[in-house]
């Protein structure tokens, strides 16, 4: 059985945090690839050869296990495109909020797809999911004021339009990224920089 303290050992040697951090990279994989709807706790446990009661005994159920990997994909998200909004200038703003996101998402890239899954039951993932992308939208949307206000922009509908325009870009960017997973999160901050200097330096 799994111990109870994090400093105590699980299965195989190995101590009880990094055990619970290893069924998690197991399961966010799943759920990012399959979806909530269609992922196998058995198939969770297999890739982190451990027993299937394991993954029970550590995260209760497979709604736990989604829980566990909600927070922690949303967590540092939000915490890093904060810390990226509020030092940066109005003109850099939006290069440095894709950084965080792109650097956040290295080492996971899949978090996104576990944040975005369609398939999410109605009840606490959902709205565990739900609050993590209201969080997102808000920093966006805010960060997107303070960019057209600097500009001297006060049109309530710019404020919108470009708001949609912005969420779209993030999420298209992002999902492209998870598509050609051989771009380090430095190049996609370069290449999206890139593009959007080219866009907006040489408008059609």
């Amino acid at each position: 059985m799994a111990t109870t303290k994090n400093n105590r050992t699980g299965t195989k040697g190995v101590p009880r945090a990094q055990r619970e951090q290893l069924i998690l990279d197991a399961a966010a994989h799943e759920f990012a690839h399959h979806g909530y709807a269609t992922a196998s706790v058995a198939a969770i446990a297999q890739r982190s050869d451990i027993s299937k009661p394991l993954v029970y005994a550590y995260f209760n159920s497979k709604e736990g296990l989604s829980q566990a990997c909600l927070h922690r994909a949303g967590k540092p998200l939000i915490q890093a495109v904060t810390d990226a909004q509020l030092p940066a200038p109005a003109h850099i703003r939006a290069a440095a909020t894709l950084q965080a996101i792109f650097t956040t998402l290295q080492p996971r890239p899949h978090d996104w797809s576990v944040l975005y899954d369609p398939t999410l039951p109605p009840g606490t993932p959902t709205t565990t999911a739900q609050h993590y992308r209201q969080r997102l939208n808000t920093l966006g949307a805010t960060g997107i004021s303070q960019i057209l206000n600097h500009h001297g922009d006060h049109d309530p509908h710019d404020h919108d339009l470009l708001t949609q325009v912005w969420f779209s870009t993030v999420t298209t960017a992002v999902t492209w990224w998870l598509a050609h997973p051989e771009h380090s999160a430095q190049d996609m901050t370069h290449r999206c920089q890139r593009l959007l200097n080219t866009l907006l330096t040489h408008p059609t």
